[in-house]
């Protein structure tokens, strides 16, 4: 019973980082304020397209790793890209970005990830 739950939270997970690099790649502007940190007027194209680019990476690294690898394998990434939502955290606030998104998007992100990775380790 704890298998599918625990794949199915990762494989969601992933499918959603995934989903937001796409989104960075193709309507950046919308996506930078819906991170916290809305991109300036005159543009910022490369982090921006950073941004996305490693989001798209980390979500199909994800669900290569529970694809080919398995649970371990995939529980060891998910701890350690819980530090990626952390380390936002930190960026929004510092950039003028609200406690709101800091904390209610990017640090509840980190604990969802954490969760998946003690799913993933117990089974």
């Amino acid at each position: 019973m704890l298998t599918p739950i625990a794949y199915g939270l990762a494989v969601l997970l992933n499918l959603f980082v995934l989903y937001i690099g796409c989104w960075f790649l193709l309507a950046p502007r919308t996506a930078a304020a819906g991170y916290g940190v809305p991109a300036r007027a005159e543009g910022d194209p490369a982090y921006l397209t950073v941004k996305g680019l490693r989001d798209a990476g980390y979500g199909l690294t994800g669900l290569g790793l529970l694809a080919f690898a398995g649970a371990e394998a995939g529980a060891w990434f998910m701890l350690l890209v819980a530090l990626v939502p952390l380390s936002d955290v930190f960026v929004v606030l510092r950039h003028g970005g609200t406690r709101a998104v800091a904390f209610g998007v990017h640090f509840a992100t980190a604990v969802a990830v954490l969760g998946s990775a003690a799913l993933l380790f117990a089974v």
